[in-house]
């Protein structure tokens, strides 16, 4: 497998009779950051689902590199929301939680799993909220919460479902700036609809709806998305929304 995390080989999964993918192939190596794209339906989460072992395939091949074997090296960011704050715990309780996989209740965690947490986030620019409730933080600061439990294990690979739905618009870039830090020493997943946003920070695009159609940049075309059978309009954002064609 040489640098590369894990393959899929001619990978099918399905909800009863309902096929969510079909022969599908692809790898994630190190350092990699791939956007996910896709139709509503058309199986992006199942594909992160897949990868945590969540959901098992009915067909096909899943071989994992020895760097992700272990409950940490795998780190993954759910889809949130604004229930997601009514939890009366402080940030950086959540932020240890991560750990709780391998180091079970939170009381039982080291003097040096507390310093991790403290150094993740401090790293996330979130220090002074670290004794603050969930029910205290704005869109992004919880976001960005959530996001130090994914990474306190130092993982190899790190799967977003959908990170930009609940960042406002202060904390988008900056959100951004901290995942391109953090894929100088992991491979990165990231499920969105934003393709013109993120087209600006990822390394690749895998477009997925039922089939995954790879494309090994971050320049992706209106005629390649029709090609790949995903149909998404790409837009960016401005003064006037508009279609990209490629960076101008």
């Amino acid at each position: 497998m040489s640098d590369c995390l894990l393959e899929m080989f001619s990978l099918s999964v399905a909800y009863g009779d309902n096929i969510a993918l079909h022969d599908v192939d692809l790898k994630i190596c190190n350092n990699d950051f791939i956007g996910v794209i896709g139709p509503n339906g058309g199986g992006k989460t199942t594909l992160l689902k897949v990868i945590l072992g969540l959901v098992k395939p009915f067909k096909g091949e899943l071989i994992f590199n020895q760097q992700l074997l272990g409950k940490t090296k795998i780190g993954y960011l759910p889809q949130i929301s604004t229930g997601d704050n009514n939890f009366p715990v402080t940030v950086k309780d959540v932020v240890l939680s991560g750990l709780m996989m391998q180091k079970g209740v939170i009381s039982g965690m080291s003097f040096q799993d507390k310093k991790r947490a403290t150094q993740v986030i401090e790293e996330l620019g979130i220090s002074e909220l670290s004794d603050s409730p969930l029910s205290e933080l704005s869109g992004g600061q919880l976001q960005r919460v959530f996001l130090g439990r994914a990474v306190i294990g130092d993982p190899k690979l790190l799967l977003l479902d959908e990170p930009g739905n609940f960042v406002d618009a202060n904390f988008e870039n900056d959100f951004y700036e901290k995942l391109k830090g953090l894929n100088r020493r992991m491979a990165i997943m990231m499920v969105s609809h934003d393709v013109g946003t993120i087209s600006a920070h990822i390394k690749s695009f895998a477009c997925v709806n039922r089939h995954l159609h790879y494309h090994p940049s971050s320049e992706i075309t209106n005629e390649e998305l029709t090609s790949y059978g995903c149909p998404i309009q790409l837009i960016t954002h401005g003064e006037v929304p508009h279609t990209v064609l490629k960076k101008h």
